[in-house]
């Protein structure tokens, strides 16, 4: 048992600096965001990827850990929780601390990750916005209003205001 609560806090640790490397990353994220340097937004997003594969692996080694644990301690596998296990070790309180200690850190980091990723969201979204504002202002500039000029049939000649005759004049 003692090697498979070593193994987990193995694994929470490994998790827990990956998703200090995925924040770094997060956090480097928001000023490239804002100055609309696409480019250098690519290349942190290829890294975030490398990163979120790598905590998916980790993911599935806790899943394992938290199984082989479970199945030890005969405990259903589906309701077993690390709080739970966390409590399970009082009677070895330095393990405990441990387990506790870097479950409590991995949640704050997954929790500030979060949060910066909702920022950047939020402001990936406001860019968003912008860009289809501008895209309606020209599309506008370009449909003046018609005049309500008509011809001896009673049919509108649709004349819009502001046009210039852009075709190439020779004679000039």
């Amino acid at each position: 048992m003692a090697s498979l609560m070593e193994a987990l806090i193995e694994v929470l640790e490994n998790e827990n600096l990956e998703y200090r490397n995925l924040l770094e990353l997060s956090m480097k994220k928001t000023p490239v965001i804002v100055s609309d340097d696409v480019k250098a937004l690519a290349q942190i997003t290829d890294e975030e990827q490398i990163i979120v594969s790598r905590i998916n692996h980790l993911d599935n080694q806790r899943n394992e850990a938290v199984n082989d644990i479970a199945n030890v301690l005969n405990k259903d596998v589906t309701k077993l929780k690390i709080a739970d296990l966390i409590k399970m070790l009082a009677a070895r309180p330095q393990e405990q601390a441990k387990l506790a200690s870097v479950f409590d850190e991995l949640r704050r980091n997954v929790q500030a990750v979060k949060r910066v990723n909702e920022q950047n969201r939020e402001l990936i979204e406001s860019a968003l916005e912008m860009v289809q504002f501008n895209m309606q202002v020209l599309q506008s500039m370009n449909k003046a209003p018609e005049t309500a000029n008509y011809n001896r049939g009673a049919c509108n000649t649709g004349d819009v205001i502001g046009t210039v005759n852009k075709a190439f004049d020779a004679k000039q």
